[in-house]
């Protein structure tokens, strides 16, 4: 029976097999296989007319069952079934006869003949270009060109009468021309500004009237205290001029970003310090202007520095729960990145940005102390690796310009914000810090970088009432070096202290050396005795260093090093003296901590010996840093005359031609005795003629050494007249050296003999 099944489906085709299913075979299973040849035709025939009738069947039946749930709808949700009736009428009125269907269903679900090639994306990419730069050259041609008659008719409305829709129309106009800053064009905009003068017109208009207009369109009055900040959301007609204030604040910050021309860029900060209250209530568009004001605090010009500096204080004044931390890490490492390099130009740039910084930490001392404890322990971490590690990369990361200025501007936060109980704390980490990079390469070629370390030390000691041993520093150098001894070379210019930190094995030769070294001396332990000059214990705190100073005036012998060493000594002497004795005229005893302090409040009110010298002096000193620091040379302002050296062929030459006759006038004889006796001298000395002549330059080093020395020139001219008077010789070498104007080179050219 399988057999025969499955012979009778391999005899039917695909689509009778489909429509006739397995009940035709399973009610023929007992007839012969004559009968169902037979009846075979008939029953395909049946087969497919029964199919198709039960699927006509199912389809009235889903139509049926559609309307009548469409009917419920209409009782259920009338509303609902209203809404279909007035947009849809073909879902509520369709006809039973499904014959169009079945012509559909044949069309979508029969398979193409042939298959189309889909389209390629270039094509597509290209009709997409094509579409878009069709729609911006119609918008381009629909948007309005900006002239210099609507900027002027915008000023003279917006000074009568400033509407929304005119601030609208000039905020359009404004952001077509920060477009044109990116190379965008505007084409967005509603307006085009394609001119320069047009550009410039607009961004002055808006800069000089635009403020004042949104002040008086929103009804904004100034509060009778000027440090409370009146917002302007807090107007009634906020919300409906928000957007395009939006759009105006953030084509001021798009505009900045762009501009490179340093009073165009101070003229727009400006403005911009002005709206920082429309900033305050958007806060994405103050995010943006915070960015770009940090980058002019950091890398801008003067100007602009000082302008972004006053709108971030600004900013962070009025705001603080939201700008503050994060304003002050972003500054912090902004001058992290800046202090890379140091250089006499680079130095004013890096005072000031410590001296904003301390202002800005200022504002709140419990930020302040979070971000001042992990930057100073981030220090320590990294001066405890190299003391430990001791290997050269470790002891980079100490000695650096990045590290050094980080300690300077920690020191000057904790001394300008003193007294405070919150940052109190961290005067001793920090000095610990300081000494420890002092300690950590105790060599004379990193001296420099002790005298910025003792100058750190003496800022914080004096500011902030703190004992930092600071002098057995400075004093260990007058021991570890030796001042008598003579330099290995001369320099050719003095050594700026302020822009180094190592110095080279070569500068460890040179004059200016112990030159600078001296006079940094000199400047670091008189700001030190002068933080101190009113302190009842001087006497006590003078006394080793006295006895230091005493001990190296006995050894030096340079009279430059010794003089201002004196100068100080006797400095330090008199104001020990003078505060020994207003302290033994005290009427209280040493445990009396309040009476000592009221004595030393008096003593400073009065003075010393000391602080009226020290205020003198420092009123020279800043002149001398000043000119130091840019980059003139004290030689340089005295504009002495160029000297030119003529080199020594050449001088021989000249002194050849010019002695000409002289060399004619002496007899043969005489001439070569003298030159038998010349010989004989230079033999001595392991040299001869030729070996003389190939080095010209040892001669002129003997006669610069011979004229340091100071020579006996009154003695040759003796010699020289009394053996004058013994040979017939026309003219004696002292004569001959004075018609050669005190040129050394012309006695070698000349043979004379051992009279002469």
């Amino acid at each position: 029976m399988a057999a025969k099944q499955k012979r009778k489906l391999e005899d039917l085709s695909v689509d009778e097999f489909l429509l006739s299913g397995f009940d035709s075979a399973d009610e023929d299973e007992d007839e012969s296989e004559e009968e169902s040849s037979k009846q075979n035709g008939l029953k395909k025939k049946k087969g497919v007319n029964s199919a198709a009738s039960k699927t006509d069947d199912k389809k009235k039946g889903k139509a049926s069952q559609h309307k009548e749930q469409l009917s419920r709808l209409k009782n259920k949700d009338p509303e609902f079934y209203k809404f279909l009736q007035d947009n849809d009428q073909k879902l509520l009125h369709f006809d039973d006869s499904d014959s169009s269907e079945d012509e559909d269903e044949k069309k979508y679900h029969k398979l193409p003949s042939m298959l189309q090639e889909a389209s390629s994306d270039e094509d597509d990419d290209d009709n997409t270009e094509i579409q878009k730069a069709s729609k911006k050259s119609k918008k381009a041609a629909e948007s309005i060109k900006v002239t210099d008659k609507m900027i002027e008719d915008w000023r003279a409305s917006l000074k009568s009468d400033p509407t929304p829709r005119l601030f609208r129309e000039i905020t359009q106009a404004f952001k077509a021309a920060v477009a044109t800053t990116k190379g965008e064009g505007g084409s967005q905009c509603r307006y085009k500004v394609a001119d320069s003068s047009v550009f410039n017109a607009l961004v002055l208009f808006c800069i000089r009237d635009i403020h004042v207009a949104l002040q008086k369109m929103l009804n904004l009055k100034p509060d009778k205290n000027q440090n409370k900040l009146v917002l302007p959301s807090s107007s009634s007609k906020w919300q409906r001029n928000q957007i395009d204030i939006k759009m105006y604040l953030s084509g001021v910050v798009q505009l900045l970003s762009s501009l490179t021309e340093v009073t165009v860029i101070s003229a727009v900060l400006q403005h911009t310090n002005q709206l920082v209250p429309y900033y305050l209530c958007l806060p994405k568009q103050c995010r943006h202007l915070v960015k770009q004001l940090l980058k002019q605090w950091s890398t801008g010009e003067e100007t602009s520095r000082v302008l972004a500096f006053l709108a971030l204080n600004k900013i962070c004044r009025h705001k603080q729960e939201t700008y503050l931390n994060t304003i002050l890490k972003q500054m912090y490492i902004s001058y992290v990145q800046n202090c890379k390099f140091t250089s006499p130009n680079m130095l004013p740039m890096i005072n000031f940005m410590q001296r904003t910084l301390t202002e800005m930490y200022a504002l709140d001392t419990k930020a302040t102390y979070q971000q001042a404890f992990i930057y100073i322990r981030q220090l320590a971490i990294h001066l405890r690796n190299a003391m430990t590690m001791k290997k050269k990369e470790t002891y980079q990361s100490v000695y650096n310009w990045q590290f050094i200025h980080c300690l300077h501007l920690w020191c000057r936060v904790l001394s300008t914000l003193h007294p405070s109980d919150v940052l109190h704390p961290l005067i001793y980490p920090l000095c610990q810090v300081i000494i420890g990079t002092v300690k950590l390469v105790p060599t004379a070629r990193y001296y420099p970088l002790r005298m910025h370390c003792c100058r750190a030390l003496t800022l914080l000691s004096g500011s902030t009432n703190t004992f930092v041993p600071i002098l057995p520093f400075l004093l260990e150098i007058f021991q570890q070096v030796d001042f008598n001894k003579k330099p290995g070379r001369m320099s050719k210019k003095p050594i700026n202290f302020a822009v180094i930190l190592k110095l080279s094995k070569v500068n460890l030769m040179e004059k200016a050396y112990k030159d600078g070294l001296i006079d940094q001396l000199y400047d670091l332990m008189l700001e030190y005795f002068h933080t101190q000059a009113t302190s009842i214990s001087f006497p006590e705190l003078a006394l080793p260093t006295i006895i230091q100073l005493k001990a190296f005036l006995k050894e030096c012998k340079v009279a430059n090093y010794s003089k201002p060493v004196r100068q100080l000594l006797e400095k330090v002497q008199e104001n020990s003296s003078h505060i020994t004795g207003r302290r033994q005229k005290a009427a209280f005893g040493v445990v009396d901590a309040t009476a000592a302090v009221a004595w030393e409040k008096q003593i400073q009110e009065e003075g010393t010996p000391l602080t009226k010298y020290y205020s003198q002096w420092k009123k020279l000193r800043e002149k001398e840093i000043q000119l130091e620091i840019s980059g003139k040379e004290r030689m340089e302002d005295l504009d002495l005359p160029e000297i030119k050296r003529k080199k020594i062929q050449e001088k021989k030459s000249e002194d050849k031609k010019e002695f000409k006759d002289l060399f004619q006038s002496d007899s043969d004889s005489d001439e070569d005795n003298a030159g038998l006796k010349i010989k004989s001298k230079k033999s001595n000395h392991a040299s001869d003629d030729d070996d003389h002549d190939e080095d010209p330059n040892d001669s002129s080093d003997m006669s610069d050494e011979e004229g340091m020395d100071g020579g006996d020139s009154d003695d040759d001219e003796d010699d020289g007249d009394e053996n004058a008077s013994k040979s017939p010789q026309p003219l004696s070498s002292s004569a001959l050296i004075k018609l050669a104007e005190g040129d050394e080179d012309v006695v070698e050219d000349l043979e004379l003999s051992d009279d002469d």
